[in-house]
C-alpha cells in the first residue's frame, strides 16, 4: 500500500513539475479579460466555415 502511495505521489510530482510552467504560461497569455474576444473569434470561425455537404 505504501509503495502504491509512493508511486502516486511521484507521478503527481512529475506532472506538476512538467506541466506547471506550461499552465502558468497559458494563464499569463490567455488572461480572463481576453477570453471573450478569443471565444468570439472561435465562434465566428466555427460558424463561418463552409459546409462540406453543400456542393
Amino acid at each position: 500500500m505504501f509503495l502504491l502511495l509512493f508511486f502516486v505521489l511521484l507521478i503527481q510530482f512529475f506532472n506538476y513539475w512538467i506541466f506547471q510552467p506550461f499552465a502558468s504560461f497559458l494563464e499569463y497569455v490567455l488572461e480572463i479579460r481576453s477570453f471573450p474576444v478569443i471565444a468570439l473569434v472561435g465562434l465566428i470561425f466555427l460558424f463561418s466555415a463552409k459546409n462540406i455537404e453543400k456542393n
